[in-house]
């Protein structure tokens, strides 16, 4: 038998489909308090000591913490390269936001301090907000998108047409979708800072957090509803081959189907649980920043993050970005993969990887543990930004 033969083509697909929903939880868990530090930071520091306490909070690991988004990024080139063209060439103005404002980043935490003016530390700060707050918003509304289905179609030689513009993806229901990412990033970033600041920086963090954490279950809630009652699903309408060859357009289906992301829950009840431990987790992080409980508030909303995320996978399967113009293009788990071949490779680069990189990042978070306090910024103690 040849080796990857091991692992049936379905059950491989299936898996890179759990490992790419992983490796966003990864990001949105590591990255997203960075985000939301970076969105949060303006507000809780009053002065420039305690700017500077915020920025060394995340200064020394940010750049670790970017592998998550080079790692899915990877994984959807070389696991779903037709989720790639797709998602990459539609949406090629937003990722270009995104990217511009991730630049910012690590040019405002390197140039920020350079220069002891009040002018030019603000303009600074206000960039690295812009930094947090941008990617927060879009990575949102993108999934808002792709929730009620791309604008894109594929021609008989696969080539890809997308038929959408930057401003249609600003529709109510895909910025409701931005908010809830907003609000699920900065109580991370809350969470983060709570955990890494003390007196007053780390109480204004908490009460920011609170209302992120509170805000967070109702904005998930309200896009759930308004899911529910407004934006259509989609659905086979031939038969399910999960062993074919990876082109979507060799199968039929359809949308504009009510409630139809909500099949899945009706025919396996157990599922409710993920959705529900996003809203319960956003809730434990809000009773952990009431009670100042650190660590178990940074962990709470770490698992609120893993629900809410998980839930948008659940509520498509097998869909993983229908189109809304041509539904017979639509991508899913069965028809939108690389190779059985390549997929094994990179499974077993994933085994051998993943442990590696969890390792190391857990030692440099080990490292870096403690507080960052105003009187070691003030005497210069090790800290660079």
């Amino acid at each position: 038998m040849i080796l990857h033969e091991l692992i049936s083509y379905d059950v491989l697909r299936v898996i890179w489909w759990l490992l790419l929903g992983i490796l966003l939880i990864g990001f949105a868990c590591t990255d997203g308090f960075d985000l939301g530090v970076g969105t949060l930071g303006t507000f809780v520091a009053k002065n420039d000591a305690e700017r500077r306490v915020v920025l060394n909070t995340t200064g020394p690991i940010w750049e670790g913490n970017q592998v998550w988004l080079i790692l899915g990024g990877g994984a959807i080139f070389a696991a779903w390269p037709q989720l790639y063209a797709v998602s990459f060439s539609g949406f090629y103005l937003a990722m270009f936001a995104i990217l511009f404002a991730l630049i910012l980043r690590p040019v405002g935490f390197k140039y920020r301090s350079k220069i002891e003016n009040p002018t030019w530390r603000s303009t600074w700060d206000w960039c690295l907000f812009i930094g947090g707050f941008v990617p927060s918003l879009i990575f949102g509304v993108a999934i808002g998108n792709v929730l009620q289905g791309v604008p894109f179609r594929l021609a008989p030689d696969m080539q890809i047409y997308y038929d959408g513009t930057f401003f249609g993806l600003l529709n109510p229901f895909a910025v409701l979708c931005g908010l809830v990412s907003v609000a699920m990033l900065v109580t991370h970033g809350a969470a983060w800072l709570q955990l890494k600041t003390t007196d007053a920086v780390q109480a204004r963090s908490r009460k920011a957090g609170l209302v992120a954490a509170l805000a967070t279950p109702v904005l998930y809630i309200l896009a759930g509803v308004l899911m529910y009652l407004f934006v259509d699903g989609y659905r086979f309408t031939s038969e399910i081959i999960t062993t074919g060859p990876s082109n979507p357009m060799m199968k039929t289906a359809e949308g504009g189907i009510a409630q139809m992301w909500f099949a899945n829950y009706a025919a396996a009840p157990v599922l409710w649980l993920v959705p529900a431990i996003g809203v319960l987790g956003s809730l434990a992080a809000a009773w952990g920043f009431a009670n100042r409980k650190e660590i178990l508030t940074l962990l709470a909303n770490g698992v609120a993050i893993a629900g809410i995320i998980l839930s948008v996978g659940v509520s498509m399967f097998p869909f993983i970005l229908p189109s809304s113009i041509l539904p017979n293009a639509s991508l899913t788990v069965w028809d939108a993969s690389s190779s059985h071949m390549i997929l094994f490779i990179m499974l077993v680069c994933v085994i051998i990887f993943l442990p590696i990189i969890l390792a190391y990042t857990s030692w440099v978070y080990s490292v870096m543990r403690g507080k960052v306090t105003t009187d070691e910024i003030k005497e210069g103690r090790g800290h660079a930004y």
